[in-house]
Protein backbone atom coordinates (compact mmCIF):
# COMPACT_ATOMS: atom_id res chain seq x y z
CA UNK A 1 0.00 0.00 0.00
CA UNK A 2 1.37 3.38 -1.00
CA UNK A 3 1.30 5.58 2.06
CA UNK A 4 0.07 9.17 2.17
CA UNK A 5 3.11 11.35 2.78
CA UNK A 6 2.38 13.99 5.41
CA UNK A 7 4.43 17.13 6.00
CA UNK A 8 4.16 19.09 9.23
CA UNK A 9 4.53 22.87 9.20
CA UNK A 10 5.37 24.14 12.68
CA UNK A 11 6.54 21.87 15.49
CA UNK A 12 4.87 23.14 18.65
CA UNK A 13 2.21 21.31 20.67
CA UNK A 14 0.01 20.77 17.63
CA UNK A 15 2.92 19.66 15.44
CA UNK A 16 4.08 17.11 18.01
CA UNK A 17 0.51 15.86 18.40
CA UNK A 18 0.27 15.47 14.63
CA UNK A 19 3.43 13.41 14.54
CA UNK A 20 1.95 11.06 17.15
CA UNK A 21 -1.39 10.86 15.33
CA UNK A 22 0.29 9.88 12.05
CA UNK A 23 1.74 6.84 13.82
CA UNK A 24 -1.79 5.58 14.54
CA UNK A 25 -2.80 5.63 10.88
CA UNK A 26 -1.35 2.71 8.89
CA UNK A 27 -1.91 4.38 5.51
CA UNK A 28 0.23 7.40 6.39
CA UNK A 29 3.84 8.31 7.03
CA UNK A 30 5.61 11.45 8.18
CA UNK A 31 7.62 12.72 5.22
CA UNK A 32 9.10 15.99 6.48
CA UNK A 33 8.85 18.79 9.03
CA UNK A 34 9.22 22.51 8.34
CA UNK A 35 10.21 24.94 11.08
CA UNK A 36 11.12 28.59 11.60
CA UNK A 37 13.74 27.47 14.09
CA UNK A 38 17.20 26.26 13.14
CA UNK A 39 16.42 22.81 11.65
CA UNK A 40 19.58 21.39 13.18
CA UNK A 41 18.34 22.30 16.66
CA UNK A 42 14.97 20.54 16.31
CA UNK A 43 14.76 16.94 17.50
CA UNK A 44 11.56 15.20 16.41
CA UNK A 45 10.28 11.80 17.55
CA UNK A 46 10.51 9.98 14.20
CA UNK A 47 14.02 8.96 13.24
CA UNK A 48 15.20 9.53 9.70
CA UNK A 49 12.62 12.19 8.81
CA UNK A 50 14.20 15.39 7.47
CA UNK A 51 13.59 18.76 9.10
CA UNK A 52 13.75 21.79 6.81
CA UNK A 53 13.66 25.54 7.20
CA UNK A 54 10.36 27.23 6.42
CA UNK A 55 12.36 29.51 4.12
CA UNK A 56 13.10 26.51 1.86
CA UNK A 57 9.59 25.05 1.69
CA UNK A 58 9.13 25.86 -2.01
CA UNK A 59 12.16 23.68 -2.79
CA UNK A 60 10.35 20.63 -1.37
CA UNK A 61 7.10 20.90 -3.29
CA UNK A 62 7.05 17.21 -4.23
CA UNK A 63 8.15 15.82 -0.87
CA UNK A 64 4.67 15.60 0.73
CA UNK A 65 1.17 14.74 -0.51
CA UNK A 66 -0.48 16.88 2.17
CA UNK A 67 0.88 19.54 4.52
CA UNK A 68 -0.71 19.88 7.94
CA UNK A 69 -0.30 23.50 9.05
CA UNK A 70 0.24 23.68 12.79
CA UNK A 71 0.75 27.43 13.26
CA UNK A 72 -1.45 29.83 15.17
CA UNK A 73 -4.52 31.57 13.80
CA UNK A 74 -3.54 35.03 15.00
CA UNK A 75 -0.61 35.66 12.65
CA UNK A 76 0.74 32.38 11.19
CA UNK A 77 -2.13 30.87 9.23
CA UNK A 78 -3.43 34.07 7.58
CA UNK A 79 -0.06 34.27 5.80
CA UNK A 80 0.85 30.60 5.48
CA UNK A 81 -2.55 29.23 4.46
CA UNK A 82 -2.97 31.05 1.13
CA UNK A 83 0.75 30.89 0.32
CA UNK A 84 1.13 27.14 0.83
CA UNK A 85 -2.23 26.19 -0.72
CA UNK A 86 -0.82 27.11 -4.13
CA UNK A 87 2.08 24.66 -3.70
CA UNK A 88 0.58 21.78 -1.70
CA UNK A 89 -2.66 20.18 -0.58
CA UNK A 90 -3.10 21.47 2.96
CA UNK A 91 -5.15 21.06 6.12
CA UNK A 92 -5.23 23.68 8.87
CA UNK A 93 -7.03 24.56 12.10
CA UNK A 94 -7.73 28.27 11.53
CA UNK A 95 -10.11 29.07 14.39
CA UNK A 96 -10.84 32.80 14.34
CA UNK A 97 -14.55 32.26 13.63
CA UNK A 98 -15.30 35.84 12.59
CA UNK A 99 -12.60 35.77 9.91
CA UNK A 100 -13.27 32.31 8.42
CA UNK A 101 -15.22 33.61 5.37
CA UNK A 102 -12.40 35.90 4.21
CA UNK A 103 -9.75 33.30 5.05
CA UNK A 104 -11.67 30.74 2.99
CA UNK A 105 -11.72 33.06 -0.02
CA UNK A 106 -7.98 33.72 0.18
CA UNK A 107 -7.11 30.02 0.46
CA UNK A 108 -9.65 29.01 -2.18
CA UNK A 109 -8.11 31.34 -4.77
CA UNK A 110 -4.60 30.00 -4.14
CA UNK A 111 -5.61 26.34 -4.00
CA UNK A 112 -7.50 26.57 -7.28
CA UNK A 113 -4.55 28.30 -8.88
CA UNK A 114 -2.27 25.45 -7.84
CA UNK A 115 -4.83 22.70 -8.50
CA UNK A 116 -4.75 21.63 -4.85
CA UNK A 117 -7.29 20.79 -2.15
CA UNK A 118 -7.03 22.79 1.09
CA UNK A 119 -9.35 21.95 3.98
CA UNK A 120 -9.51 24.86 6.40
CA UNK A 121 -10.71 25.33 9.99
CA UNK A 122 -10.40 21.66 10.90
CA UNK A 123 -10.50 20.69 14.57
CA UNK A 124 -13.20 20.29 17.17
CA UNK A 125 -14.39 23.89 17.03
CA UNK A 126 -14.45 24.92 14.29
CA UNK A 127 -14.75 21.37 12.97
CA UNK A 128 -16.62 18.61 14.80
CA UNK A 129 -18.76 21.13 16.69
CA UNK A 130 -19.54 22.85 13.39
CA UNK A 131 -20.90 19.58 11.98
CA UNK A 132 -22.99 19.05 15.14
CA UNK A 133 -24.44 22.56 14.78
CA UNK A 134 -25.31 21.94 11.12
CA UNK A 135 -26.91 18.54 11.74
CA UNK A 136 -28.93 19.90 14.65
CA UNK A 137 -30.29 22.86 12.69
CA UNK A 138 -31.20 20.64 9.71
CA UNK A 139 -33.00 17.99 11.77
CA UNK A 140 -34.69 20.40 14.17
CA UNK A 141 -35.26 23.55 12.10
CA UNK A 142 -37.47 25.11 14.79
CA UNK A 143 -35.08 25.62 17.66
CA UNK A 144 -31.85 27.13 18.92
CA UNK A 145 -28.24 25.98 18.96
CA UNK A 146 -25.94 26.65 21.90
CA UNK A 147 -22.19 26.04 22.04
CA UNK A 148 -20.25 25.94 25.29
CA UNK A 149 -16.47 25.47 25.58
CA UNK A 150 -14.45 24.30 28.54
CA UNK A 151 -13.41 24.31 31.16
CA UNK A 152 -10.13 24.06 29.35
CA UNK A 153 -7.06 25.65 27.86
CA UNK A 154 -7.60 27.36 24.52
CA UNK A 155 -4.45 27.06 22.41
CA UNK A 156 -5.50 29.85 20.05
CA UNK A 157 -6.32 32.30 22.82
CA UNK A 158 -3.16 31.40 24.75
CA UNK A 159 -1.14 32.00 21.58
CA UNK A 160 -2.87 35.36 21.07
CA UNK A 161 -1.83 36.44 24.57
CA UNK A 162 1.76 35.37 23.94
CA UNK A 163 1.81 37.73 20.95
CA UNK A 164 1.23 40.72 23.23
CA UNK A 165 4.40 42.76 23.73
CA UNK A 166 5.98 42.05 27.10
CA UNK A 167 4.39 38.60 27.54
CA UNK A 168 6.74 35.63 27.98
CA UNK A 169 4.20 32.82 28.35
CA UNK A 170 0.49 32.37 29.00
CA UNK A 171 -2.40 29.95 29.46
CA UNK A 172 -6.03 30.90 28.91
CA UNK A 173 -8.95 28.93 30.32
CA UNK A 174 -12.43 29.13 28.84
CA UNK A 175 -15.12 28.46 31.46
CA UNK A 176 -18.85 27.92 30.79
CA UNK A 177 -21.29 29.80 33.02
CA UNK A 178 -23.10 26.98 34.81
CA UNK A 179 -26.42 28.79 35.13
CA UNK A 180 -26.53 29.31 31.38
CA UNK A 181 -25.78 25.64 30.69
CA UNK A 182 -28.54 24.44 32.99
CA UNK A 183 -31.06 26.83 31.47
CA UNK A 184 -30.34 25.41 28.00
CA UNK A 185 -30.49 21.78 29.11
CA UNK A 186 -33.85 22.43 30.75
CA UNK A 187 -35.33 23.34 27.38
CA UNK A 188 -35.99 26.94 28.41
CA UNK A 189 -34.43 28.28 25.16
CA UNK A 190 -32.84 31.32 26.81
CA UNK A 191 -31.44 34.19 24.77
CA UNK A 192 -27.82 34.42 25.87
CA UNK A 193 -25.18 36.97 25.00
CA UNK A 194 -21.57 35.95 24.47
CA UNK A 195 -20.73 37.38 27.88
CA UNK A 196 -23.49 35.39 29.59
CA UNK A 197 -22.26 32.04 28.28
CA UNK A 198 -18.54 32.02 29.16
CA UNK A 199 -15.86 33.68 31.22
CA UNK A 200 -12.16 33.72 30.35
CA UNK A 201 -9.33 33.34 32.85
CA UNK A 202 -5.74 34.13 31.88
CA UNK A 203 -2.50 33.21 33.63
CA UNK A 204 0.30 35.36 32.25
CA UNK A 205 4.08 35.52 32.68
CA UNK A 206 5.63 38.85 31.68
CA UNK A 207 9.12 40.20 31.18
CA UNK A 208 10.76 41.93 34.11
CA UNK A 209 9.70 45.56 34.24
CA UNK A 210 6.81 45.09 31.80
CA UNK A 211 3.79 47.38 32.12
CA UNK A 212 1.24 44.95 33.59
CA UNK A 213 -1.64 47.42 33.43
CA UNK A 214 -1.03 47.99 29.72
CA UNK A 215 -0.75 44.26 29.05
CA UNK A 216 -3.95 43.51 30.98
CA UNK A 217 -5.83 46.20 29.08
CA UNK A 218 -4.56 44.93 25.73
CA UNK A 219 -5.64 41.38 26.56
CA UNK A 220 -9.10 42.34 27.81
CA UNK A 221 -9.79 44.55 24.79
CA UNK A 222 -8.46 42.17 22.12
CA UNK A 223 -11.13 41.87 19.39
CA UNK A 224 -12.33 38.37 18.42
CA UNK A 225 -10.65 36.91 21.51
CA UNK A 226 -11.47 38.69 24.79
CA UNK A 227 -13.34 41.94 24.20
CA UNK A 228 -16.79 40.31 24.38
CA UNK A 229 -16.14 38.31 27.58
CA UNK A 230 -15.68 38.90 31.29
CA UNK A 231 -11.94 38.26 31.46
CA UNK A 232 -9.71 37.87 34.50
CA UNK A 233 -5.94 38.24 34.14
CA UNK A 234 -3.54 36.76 36.72
CA UNK A 235 0.17 37.62 36.55
CA UNK A 236 2.26 34.72 37.82
CA UNK A 237 5.83 33.45 37.60
CA UNK A 238 7.09 31.01 34.98
CA UNK A 239 7.64 28.50 37.77
CA UNK A 240 3.98 28.75 38.83
CA UNK A 241 2.80 28.42 35.23
CA UNK A 242 4.95 25.33 34.65
CA UNK A 243 3.86 23.77 37.95
CA UNK A 244 0.13 24.48 37.89
CA UNK A 245 -0.79 24.91 34.22
CA UNK A 246 1.36 22.51 32.20
CA UNK A 247 -1.53 20.37 30.92
CA UNK A 248 -3.72 21.28 27.97
CA UNK A 249 -7.16 19.78 28.72
CA UNK A 250 -10.30 21.07 27.06
CA UNK A 251 -13.75 20.10 25.90
CA UNK A 252 -17.26 21.42 25.63
CA UNK A 253 -20.64 20.68 24.13
CA UNK A 254 -23.07 21.69 21.41
CA UNK A 255 -26.75 21.60 22.34
CA UNK A 256 -29.63 21.84 19.88
CA UNK A 257 -32.95 22.59 21.56
CA UNK A 258 -35.83 22.11 19.15
CA UNK A 259 -39.56 21.57 18.87
CA UNK A 260 -41.71 19.37 16.63
CA UNK A 261 -45.41 18.55 16.40
CA UNK A 262 -48.47 20.28 15.01
CA UNK A 263 -48.24 23.12 17.49
CA UNK A 264 -44.60 22.74 18.50
CA UNK A 265 -45.61 20.93 21.66
CA UNK A 266 -42.86 18.26 21.60
CA UNK A 267 -39.45 19.25 22.97
CA UNK A 268 -36.12 17.70 21.96
CA UNK A 269 -32.58 18.19 23.25
CA UNK A 270 -29.64 16.90 21.20
CA UNK A 271 -26.17 17.20 22.75
CA UNK A 272 -22.69 16.44 21.42
CA UNK A 273 -19.96 16.68 24.04
CA UNK A 274 -16.20 16.28 24.34
CA UNK A 275 -13.94 15.79 27.36
CA UNK A 276 -10.36 16.05 26.16
CA UNK A 277 -7.26 15.07 28.09
CA UNK A 278 -5.11 16.94 25.56
CA UNK A 279 -6.49 19.62 23.28
CA UNK A 280 -3.56 19.53 20.79
CA UNK A 281 -3.44 15.73 20.60
CA UNK A 282 -7.17 15.50 19.87
CA UNK A 283 -7.09 18.41 17.40
CA UNK A 284 -4.14 16.92 15.57
CA UNK A 285 -5.95 13.57 15.33
CA UNK A 286 -8.78 15.36 13.50
CA UNK A 287 -6.30 17.15 11.23
CA UNK A 288 -4.73 13.83 10.24
CA UNK A 289 -8.10 12.29 9.36
CA UNK A 290 -8.90 15.28 7.17
CA UNK A 291 -5.47 15.03 5.54
CA UNK A 292 -6.62 11.64 4.25
CA UNK A 293 -9.74 13.33 2.87
CA UNK A 294 -7.71 16.07 1.17
CA UNK A 295 -5.50 13.45 -0.46
CA UNK A 296 -8.47 11.44 -1.74
CA UNK A 297 -10.39 14.48 -3.00
CA UNK A 298 -7.29 15.71 -4.82
CA UNK A 299 -6.87 12.28 -6.43
CA UNK A 300 -10.43 12.64 -7.73
CA UNK A 301 -9.49 15.89 -9.44
CA UNK A 302 -11.05 18.29 -6.98
CA UNK A 303 -9.40 21.60 -6.08
CA UNK A 304 -9.97 24.70 -3.99
CA UNK A 305 -10.70 25.36 -0.34
CA UNK A 306 -13.05 23.08 1.56
CA UNK A 307 -14.49 22.98 5.09
CA UNK A 308 -15.78 20.09 7.20
CA UNK A 309 -19.20 20.74 5.63
CA UNK A 310 -17.85 19.75 2.21
CA UNK A 311 -16.18 16.49 3.22
CA UNK A 312 -18.21 13.26 3.27
CA UNK A 313 -17.44 11.17 6.39
CA UNK A 314 -16.32 8.20 4.29
CA UNK A 315 -13.32 10.23 3.07
CA UNK A 316 -12.01 10.32 6.65
CA UNK A 317 -11.83 6.59 7.28
CA UNK A 318 -8.93 4.29 6.48
CA UNK A 319 -11.58 1.58 5.94
CA UNK A 320 -13.25 0.92 2.60
CA UNK A 321 -16.84 1.86 1.86
CA UNK A 322 -17.88 -1.79 2.16
CA UNK A 323 -16.19 -2.09 5.55
CA UNK A 324 -17.77 1.00 7.08
CA UNK A 325 -21.20 0.04 5.76
CA UNK A 326 -20.89 -3.42 7.31
CA UNK A 327 -19.38 -2.29 10.62
CA UNK A 328 -20.86 1.11 11.38
CA UNK A 329 -24.07 1.73 9.44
Amino acid sequence: MDKIRIGIVGYGNLGRGTELAIRQNPDMELACVFTRRDPASLKILTEGVPVYSMNDIADHKGDADVLILCGGSATDLPEQGPKLAEMFCTVDSFDTHAKIPQYFEAVDSSAKKGGNVSIISVGWDPGMFSVARLYGSCILPHGNTYTFWGKGVSQGHSDAIRRVEGVVDARQYTIPVEAAVEAVRSGADPELTTRQKHTRECFVVVKEGADKAKIESEIKNMPNYFADYDTTVHFISQEELDRDHSGIPHGGFVIRSGKTGECGETNHIVEYSLKLGSNPEFTSSILVAYARAAYRMHKEGQSGAKTVFDVAPAYLSVKSGAEIRAEML
